[in-house]
């Protein structure tokens, strides 16, 4: 490996024996990191606006609950754990001015310190612990006795213990039981905005889409299509999880992997490729960040239109009424009309829509 992963004897809990952790938010990832960490003995307490709904999830779990301003004022280590397009003000108005000279500031993604939104006082220690799962799997991994691997970084070391405590965070999350790799703001931010765009959200759900229509328009049952293109979709993502794309072609028909091999680069070809790295120029230059920022100040109309506009797309139709019929999914329903925008429900709001499943144990179909 050319890259150095660390484990828990490398990041040891010791640094932040007598600290307090504050994290603000409560919601998938905000959850996940104040319980792993009070179960790891480390002092937690949560940070929450009055009225959020989630101060009486967090009181009943256990923990003492102050608004953010109080919070913050208590502890050694403060998490972010809120939308990137929140944080800015949230920062300004409730962290920065209550942030004691060596206090430790996190975030789970560099998405505001890499693009300038938020610029932490010198004297405060700023680091990163990003695990590269869903909040909620952070948080089943680890009660199983696993954990989700994640990316840390220090942008700002002031007090020499930086490194040292940001380490210790993700061994209370239980990240350094699967391994944590360093890396920079800049790097963790640019490679998970293109992930997410062109493979993991935006690349699988338009080539799921198309696959449907092209099959449908030709004449297929529109379930049949369903299960050929988005159903059987986790089984082949399952075998690539737990040994890669050479066990996934090992554990499928000798038939699905000559498709793989000639008719994969005919769909992704090198115009793709091509289009990808324009995605990837718009997000290093900061044109995305821009584009994003300025749509979630306008009222985010361009993002309700594409919602409402892809939430009736047939295929939801479809498979909705086919979930119905496998309880053992455990499908989930989500209202997006009704949906609460991002700025309240967090960015890693995907992660209870994507989560039902994980822990379904599924077998390859004979006909793949």
């Amino acid at each position: 490996m050319s890259v150095k992963m660390y484990y828990s004897a490398e990041a040891p809990l010791g640094a932040l024996t007598g600290q307090v952790v504050a994290v603000i938010g409560y919601g998938s990832q905000g959850h996940a990191h104040a319980r792993n960490l009070h179960e790891s003995g480390l002092n937690v307490l949560v940070g929450l606006k009055e009225g959020s709904k989630s101060r009486a999830v967090a009181a009943a779990d256990g923990f003492e609950v102050l608004n953010p301003t109080e919070a913050v004022k208590r502890a050694n280590v403060v998490m972010i754990a809120a939308p990137d397009t929140a944080q800015k003000a949230l920062y300004e108005s409730e962290i920065a001015p209550n942030l004691s000279p060596g206090t430790l500031l996190l975030f789970a993604h560099g998405f505001n310190i890499h693009f300038g939104r938020i610029k932490p006082a010198v004297g405060i220690d700023v680091g990163m612990v990003a695990p590269k799962g869903p909040g909620h799997l952070v948080r089943s991994v680890y009660v199983s006795g696993g954990g989700v691997p994640a990316l840390f970084a220090i942008a700002q070391d002031s007090t020499g213990t930086a490194r040292a405590r940001t380490m210790a965070y993700a061994n209370g999350l239980g990240c350094t039981r699967a391994g944590i790799m360093e890396t920079t703001f800049k790097d963790e931010t640019e490679s998970d905005l293109f992930g997410e765009q062109a493979v993991l959200c935006g690349g699988t759900s338009q080539l799921v889409k198309s696959a449907w229509e092209t099959l449908v328009e030709a004449g297929y049952d529109p379930e049949l299509a369903y299960f050929e293109t988005m159903h059987e979709l986790k089984l082949i993502v399952d075998l690539m999880y737990r040994g890669g794309l050479d066990y996934m072609r090992f554990s499928v028909s000798d038939t699905a992997e000559w498709g793989d091999y000639t008719s994969g680069p005919r769909i992704i070809d090198a115009s793709v490729k091509a289009r990808m790295k324009e995605v990837l120029t718009e997000i290093q230059d900061g044109t995305f960040a821009k584009r994003w920022i300025a749509e979630d100040e306008a009222g985010r109309p361009e993002y309700k239109r594409l919602r409402a506009a892809n939430s009736v797309h047939p295929i939801e139709k479809v498979g909705k009424a086919l979930r119905h019929q496998m309880a053992f999914l455990n499908p989930v329903e989500v209202d997006m009309d009704g949906a609460q925008g991002a700025a309240e429900k967090g960015r890693d709001r995907k992660s209870t829509r994507l989560n039902s499943s994980h822990s379904q144990q599924s077998r390859m179909p004979s006909s793949a």
